[in-house]
């Protein structure tokens, strides 16, 4: 998305709200942002059973207005798609720090990774009818190397749709604040290391760096690091955040909680006077 496109609440950055489709809650709430135009886009974790509702909610409000609407490619957690884990087994997905360990060990099981990944995305494709405008990963899975192999695979697909989703860049260590958060941040970058390079190469257009990373145990952290980087951020980066409210979906599904409540406060009224209202056009598609 160039700079003049944007419509969240800090021109200088590119505010994607992440997990869409995780819960009820999330999704209202992620929804509420679009429609007041606080955010720019969601990134979609289409592996739900409940996805195709809450896609049709998300899809009428693309139609009325600019909102990128992404793909969250997710291979920690939750129950595959496909029916085997990134591990190649019929089984729940693995931890992402056991993704990582896997990843680095050569332990993935490549095939099972573009079949699971190629199920979100034709669930994508199918709910939204659209490629995504851009693609990430949850827990940033899409730095490890089996996502980008699947990336590139799929590169000469997405040109003969004359739709090639961007991809979220790696971090910047320099836009992270306080020692924890930068040696997180770093480790996510040591991660990420040659993606930009080899993507782009395949024909991907890189946004960022990403930036956002605070500590999630403390929520109100939050807003002081929002407005740090509207002051000194990075020029043109992508800004993850992870807005919601809170539900039993989301307890069930996500260890992620109270920050959600957090996030979706300060985005609402950071620049405005009250909170943003969903239209009931919609309420009645929720």
């Amino acid at each position: 998305m160039s700079s003049s496109g944007r419509t969240g609440a800090l021109e200088s950055l590119i505010i994607v709200a992440d997990d869409y489709g995780l819960a009820p809650g999330v999704n209202r709430s992620i929804r509420k942002l679009l429609s007041a135009e606080r955010i720019d886009g969601t990134g979609c974790m289409t592996l739900f059973s409940d996805w195709k509702v809450e896609a049709a909610a998300l899809k009428a409000l693309c139609e009325s207005r600019e909102i990128e609407a992404g793909l969250h490619l997710t291979l920690t957690d939750f129950d595959p798609m496909s029916g085997r884990n990134a591990l190649g087994q019929r089984a729940v997905m693995p931890s992402v720090n056991d993704l990582i360990k896997a990843s680095y060990r050569r332990t993935v099981d490549f095939a099972a990774v573009e079949r699971e990944l190629d199920a979100q995305l034709a669930a994508f494709i199918e709910a939204m009818d659209a490629i995504p405008a851009y693609i990430d990963g949850h827990q940033h899975v899409h730095f490890l190397p089996a996502v980008r192999a699947w990336l590139k695979k799929r590169a000469p697909l997405f040109a003969e749709f004359g739709v090639v989703p961007w991809l979220r860049g790696a971090p910047s260590v320099l836009a992270a604040s306080g020692l924890k958060i930068r040696a997180k941040t770093a480790v996510v970058a040591m991660i990420a290391a040659g993606f930009n390079r080899t993507m782009r190469k395949s024909g991907y257009i890189i946004e960022g760096p990403l930036v956002g990373f605070y500590d999630w145990n403390n929520p109100q952290a939050f807003e002081p690091m929002l407005l740090r980087l509207r002051d000194k951020g990075p020029a043109n980066g992508v800004l993850m955040c992870h807005p919601g409210s809170i539900d039993a979906t989301l307890r069930k599904r996500d260890g992620l909680i109270d920050a959600r409540e957090v996030e979706y406060a300060v985005l609402s009224t950071l620049g405005t006077a009250s909170p943003p209202e969903e239209s009931s056009a919609m309420r009645s598609l929720a």
